[in-house]
């Protein structure tokens, strides 16, 4: 049997896998940053127990990840980061994804069981 606390962990990873493998490589520059924060946060609001995701895509680090003329680079972890709120019947949890030691570490950072 699985418990709600469980599931809504469950629930957390499948929005992060959904949101980091749907949008790694997706063309952006700074000047595209805020829209495509805005795209992700929304495409991802609309699955199940989804109550809330925040993206911040750092302009400076874009910046210095473009390395040619075109005035792009592919979005990776490096430069993001995101928090998420799930709800699962009676539970809350809330997640991130943010830089640990070089690599875009997703993590549980709190589960309220009510």
């Amino acid at each position: 049997m699985v418990t709600d606390a469980q599931q809504a962990c469950f629930e957390a990873g499948i929005k992060f896998g959904s949101l980091y493998h749907q949008f790694a490589g997706t063309p952006v520059s700074p000047s595209s940053t805020r829209s495509l924060e805005t795209a992700m946060a929304e495409a991802i609001e609309n699955q199940p127990h989804c109550e809330s995701v925040t993206v911040t895509i750092h302009d400076d680090r874009v910046a210095d990840a473009i390395d040619h003329e075109n005035g792009y680079t592919e979005l990776t972890g490096s430069l993001m980061d995101v928090e998420m709120a799930i709800r699962y019947a009676d539970v809350a949890v809330s997640t991130r994804m943010r830089m640990v030691d070089g690599y875009p570490l997703m993590e549980l950072v709190d589960v309220d069981e009510r």
